[in-house]
């Protein structure tokens, strides 16, 4: 018999005074309840170790039920083993439940509080999370029976409830849970990282301000400078070509272009 259901049989409280309380009890409540009446001291501390043991297999099936991937279901176990070790300390026999509808509560909190604070790179809202719950237990749910692809968008309908715009958006959360390293090869010899295939970045992105002010005043030069900055700097013209263009000498151009570049440089400077 689980603990569990052991845990269900009725108390000494509720089976009439004709029965012994002892007797109404499963081994394990008697640990709980010899543990709270027990003062301080190794005596207690030994029977606190021994009431989490027993109860280790209802930690280890609520961590089981959030359907976490495989290298993560030890961690949401030993996050159940602290809420059953909350549970243990916090619980108080006087108030008249039974000790696994104090622990599983107290159990499942922690566990939510770990998903929803440790889990998700980045912010998704918890509607989603909590889709994307019943979705991956849906999902070990089908793996244990046989299907190793977490079965269909169908399947996982008639499980959990939800439509498949929800499925897909509960799938889509995934990724926020197990990003992709940078480091993962890719490709069909798996031969480049994700890492490879990131831009880096663009040193023109440094001198684009320095372009957009350049334009504006550029405007404000006279207009035989303007012309003679378009063929030499945007045409590629020699300045002898430049000065065949202009009607000038190759020397007048150097000195317009001198002049035209010196004016740009004081206003970048100054502005």
């Amino acid at each position: 018999m689980s603990v569990q259901s052991q845990a269900a049989q009725p108390h000494g409280d509720a089976a009439g005074p004709g029965r012994g309380r002892a007797r109404s009890r499963t081994p394990q409540d008697e640990l709980v309840h010899r543990m709270a009446a027990c003062g301080p001291g190794p005596e207690r501390r030994a029977l606190r170790e021994a009431v989490v043991r027993a109860f280790l297999p209802v930690a280890r099936r609520l961590a089981r039920r959030y359907g976490s991937p495989a290298d993560s279901r030890e961690d949401l176990y030993q996050v159940a083993c602290l809420g059953l070790v909350k549970a243990v300390d916090g619980f108080d026999p006087a108030r008249g439940h039974d000790f696994l509808s104090y622990a599983v509560p107290t159990i499942d909190g922690e566990l939510k509080r770990h998903l929803r604070d440790h889990t998700w790179h980045v912010h998704v809202p918890r509607r989603i999370q909590e889709k994307h719950r019943r979705v991956r237990a849906a999902q070990e749910e089908l793996r244990r029976a046989g299907r190793a692809d977490g079965g269909t968008t169908r399947e996982l309908r008639q499980l959990t409830g939800l439509d498949e715009r929800e499925i897909e958006l509960a799938l889509l959360a995934d990724q926020a849970r197990n990003p992709v390293s940078v480091d993962e090869l890719r490709g069909p010899e798996r031969s480049v990282s994700l890492a490879d295939t990131i831009g880096a970045d663009d040193p023109a992105l440094d001198r684009v301000t320095d372009r957009v002010a350049l334009g504006s005043l550029v405007t404000t030069l006279p207009e035989r400078e303007r012309r003679v900055m378009h063929l030499y700097f945007a045409d590629g013209l020699t300045q002898r070509q430049v000065a065949e263009r202009v009607g000038v000498s190759q020397m007048h151009i150097s000195r317009l272009l001198s002049r035209a570049c010196g004016t740009l440089r004081r206003h970048l400077q100054t502005d």
